[in-house]
C-alpha cells in the first residue's frame, strides 16, 4: 500500500448541517460488510437485526486518528456520546445488554450520511449516567461508546431500511 497522498480538496459549500438523526445497533458478528474503495456498500447476510434509536439534541460522534512514527502504527478512536430522554425499565435492560456486548453501530447524521462505527472490532460502552439533581434536570441516559479501528468510520451507502430488519421501540 502506498502512503502517498492522492487527492486535493477544494473549499466546500456551506450546504451541510450538524447533528445526529438516529443510530442503529447491530449485534457484533451479525453483519459482514461489503467494502469497496473505503466505503461499505452493503452486507452479505439477509436482513440481520438492527435496533434503531432516534436522537435529538446533544448526541455527538467524534473520531481521532493517532499515528506513531516510533511504533509504525496508526489507528482511529471513534467516540459516540448518546443522550436519551426519559428513563424506563425496558431501556434499563437494553442499556445493560449494550454494556455487556460490543455492538457495531450505524450512525445517521442530519445530512443523510450513515457511518459504521466499530466495523471490525465492535464498540464498547464506557459510561452511562441517568438522572439530574434538580426537578428541571434531565431524567434520561448519557451513553458513551468507544471503538478502536484501523481507520475512520466508513460511509455506508446501502439502505439501512431494506438491508436490515429494523426494530424501533415504543
Amino acid at each position: 500500500m502506498s502512503c502517498d497522498i492522492t487527492l486535493g480538496r477544494l473549499e466546500g459549500c456551506k450546504d451541510q448541517i450538524g447533528g445526529l438523526n438516529a443510530i442503529y445497533f447491530v449485534n457484533y458478528g451479525d453483519a459482514s460488510w461489503t467494502v469497496a474503495d473505503e466505503t461499505i456498500t452493503g452486507i452479505t447476510e439477509t436482513t440481520p437485526a438492527a435496533f434503531k434509536y432516534d436522537l435529538r439534541g446533544s448526541s455527538t460522534f467524534e473520531q481521532a486518528l493517532t499515528s506513531s512514527r516510533e511504533n509504525g502504527t496508526s489507528f482511529a478512536e471513534q467516540t459516540l456520546t448518546v443522550s436519551l430522554k426519559k428513563q424506563d425499565s425496558s431501556t434499563n435492560k437494553e442499556v445493560k445488554l449494550l454494556a455487556y456486548g460490543r455492538p457495531q453501530i450505524l450512525i445517521e447524521d442530519n445530512n443523510g450520511n450513515v457511518f459504521v462505527m466499530g466495523e471490525e472490532f465492535g464498540a464498547e460502552m464506557t459510561a452511562s449516567t441517568s438522572t439530574g439533581a434538580a426537578m428541571g434536570d434531565k431524567s434520561g441516559y448519557e451513553l458513551t461508546f468507544v471503538a478502536s479501528e484501523k481507520g475512520l468510520a466508513k460511509f455506508y451507502t446501502g439502505t439501512v431500511a431494506t438491508d436490515f430488519a429494523v426494530t424501533v421501540g415504543a
